[in-house]
């Protein structure tokens, strides 16, 4: 490999320095690790390795093997409680070194000593008459951002869980730490709850599905029955598969709007008498959660649920797009606003929302939410996701809460990326890769004693006219991939003429993954 290796890792490294020596991976090379604790890692390293080269490279206990993963003993302290995520990588002649003080730390490295080798390293058959040598360096690495995240709503269209296993190691490869799952929506409930079975008996399939742009008058609609759901199995099987790759999933039960689905199945959740089906069609529905105290009690032991899948810090309630007019028309509603003594349907939605807070929290967890969780008194504690532009996150802010920013006109990946002609249909909007890696996640009127507050950022997937996972990777790469450099590297190092020079180096490491994106 030339020195110029050093200009092709994504995202881009701290420190990197290039050494005279060159280390050749052969059928003879052995994987070691410091201690029994980061032998999965070890085995995740060799798992990568052996389906290219047919190598068998023998994995064991000790720091002085050809390949050594070591957990150093000292973490970096890292400011409001980050997970410290930096490592090196040494290598030599000899020797290929990756030190981390955290596993997450030593599952960053991987993929930077992934991408240090030959491509044809993530081919998925074996390689014949491959020289599989790494130019001698020694690299310092550490993120700028904390959440370093992507969202998938799997409610419009729905993602097998061997997709969604393919879409966690593409991120991985791109150091991110968070993937977003939304769960829940109008139309099709997408996780099994044992103790209310009918939310997805009822509530994963719909009737049929719009066809064409939601504005487009008249409606048509492909009368096929269409839905799917995760098991409980399949998600501890993508919760285990994602934290071998220290990928943390975020999972979002969005309430008390985008519930028609779940009123389907249980018509008692809702504020009138009709009879529903999961929705059809895109947009904001009027259906909405009744807030008696057996519904707060059934969103709670759902909630109960969720939390023994998903073993991450945060747990998402949604609190976006929460239309008030059966609120407002229902006199049980009304009354129920006297007897709690709130004032408005605002202040209505914030009780609700606390009610979800408080029961997460006293499981030990936090809650997360969309900027709207803002209207009528946020939560003690809660974090927000600042998606209505930067304000949100700002006012949540200088309330001492943490913030993930997600404006849609810069991270909302369902938006063109191209020319309208020359693209598939997406909901609006133009946002292309230079815009991403370009966005500054800490807003400028933010003062510097204020900045840690800013968790991050992640790119968001919603998916009304994304049909198909081909599709939703041609939205979501390359766009994604700027996204992670922008989170991982510090902002005056940021050079997008650079990463595009590196990143067309790296359509060939997609095209071996078999990743579809835009050229």
């Amino acid at each position: 490999m030339s020195t110029t290796n050093k200009i092709n890792l994504i995202p881009a490294v701290s420190e990197i320095r290039i050494k005279d020596s060159i280390f050749t991976l052969t059928a003879n090379t052995a994987i070691g690790v410091s201690c029994e604790e980061i032998l999965n890692k070890g085995s995740l390293l060799r798992d990568y390795l052996i389906q290219s080269t047919g190598y068998e490279l023998p994995l064991s206990l000790g720091r002085d093997s050809h390949i050594s993963l070591v957990l150093t003993e000292e973490s970096i302290e890292q400011q409001n409680e980050m997970t410290d995520e930096s490592y090196t990588i040494t290598v030599s002649d000899a020797q290929c070194r990756l030190e981390a003080p955290t596993e997450a730390g030593l599952a960053r490295a991987i993929q930077s000593f992934r991408q240090l080798l030959p491509r044809e390293i993530f081919s998925d058959v074996i390689q014949k008459n491959i020289q599989w040598t790494i130019q001698g360096c020694e690299i310092t690495d550490s993120p700028r951002f904390r959440w370093r995240g992507i969202h998938l709503d799997v409610c419009r269209h729905f993602f097998t869980k061997e997709e969604v296993l393919k879409f966690i190691d593409t991120l991985a490869l791109y150091k991110f730490n968070r993937l977003h799952l939304h769960l829940t929506e109008d139309q099709g409930w997408r996780l099994e709850i044992k103790k209310y079975p009918r939310l997805t008996e009822v509530g994963a399939f719909r009737d049929s599905t719009l066809i064409g742009h939601a504005l487009d008058r008249p409606k048509r609609y492909e009368d096929k029955p269409y839905g799917g759901f995760y098991t409980q199995d399949d998600i501890r099987e993508i919760v285990a598969y994602a934290s071998e790759r220290e990928i943390i999933i975020v999972p979002e039960i969005d309430m008390p709007g985008h519930m028609q689905a779940a009123i389907s199945a249980y018509p008692e959740l809702g504020c009138t008498d009709q009879t529903l089906k999961p929705l059809c069609h895109w947009g904001i529905c009027e259906h909405i959660l009744n807030v008696e105290d057996s519904t707060v009690e059934f969103m709670k032991d759902v909630l109960d649920e969720v939390m023994e899948l998903f073993p991450g810090k945060y747990i998402h309630i949604g609190g976006d797009e929460a239309l008030k007019y059966q609120w407002e028309e229902s006199r049980r509603i009304q009354d129920r606003m006297l007897e709690l003594g709130v004032k408005s349907e605002e202040e209505l939605q914030s009780w609700f929302i606390r009610q979800m807070a408080g029961h997460i929290q006293s499981k030990g967890r936090e809650v997360i939410g969309w900027d709207e969780i803002l209207e009528g008194g946020l939560a003690d504690g809660a974090a927000v996701m600042s998606w209505r532009g930067e304000k949100g996150g700002i006012e949540a802010v200088g309330k001492g809460h943490n913030v993930v920013m997600t404006p849609e006109e810069f991270v909302y990946f369902d938006h063109y990326q191209g020319e309208k002609e020359t693209e598939a249909l997406a909901i609006h909007g133009f946002t292309p890769l230079e815009k991403v890696y370009n966005y500054e996640i800490i807003p400028d009127q933010l003062p510097p004693d204020q900045h840690h507050f800013i968790m991050g950022s992640q790119g968001q997937i919603w998916t009304e006219y994304i049909p198909d996972f081909h599709h939703l990777q041609y939205m979501v790469f390359p766009r994604a991939i700027a996204l992670s450099e922008n989170l991982w590297i510090q902002k005056e190092n940021k050079d997008v003429t650079s990463f595009i020079e590196r990143f067309n180096i790296h359509c060939e490491i997609l095209d071996k993954l078999g990743v579809n994106y835009k050229k």
